[in-house]
């Protein structure tokens, strides 16, 4: 069943801002690793940046982009939530920051190909 409250676009931003943050979460170590092979393994890391060239990685990297964007986003409109006064545009402003995200994202993808 399910309730009026989880489908309400707050209830969706939220749930989109902490999946956003788990994504990242997970993205970090291993990105802290592939930095490391600069230093300590240099001919892996170029074996890596040739395999980030294959198409579905491109994809994956927009994924990325566009959890961090929402991920901002969602921060900014909780700062929002706590600092401003409540107002009846907030769900107008969820779906804003979803959009720029996408924008973003999208941005930086069509600049990736």
């Amino acid at each position: 069943m399910i309730r009026s409250h989880r489908t309400h676009t707050l209830w969706l931003a939220y749930i989109l801002h902490r999946v956003s943050g788990l994504g990242l979460a997970l993205f970090l170590p291993t990105h802290f690793y592939v930095l490391s092979l600069a230093l300590t393994q240099p001919e892996r890391l170029d074996g890596f940046l040739h395999f980030v060239e294959i198409p579905i990685v491109k994809v994956a990297e927009f994924g990325l982009v566009f959890l961090l964007a929402v991920h901002f986003f969602g921060g900014l409109r909780l700062m929002a939530l706590e600092w401003l006064p409540w107002s009846a545009n907030q769900k107008t402003l969820a779906a804003g920051a979803v959009a720029g995200a996408f924008l973003i994202s999208t941005t930086f993808f069509l600049r990736a190909i």
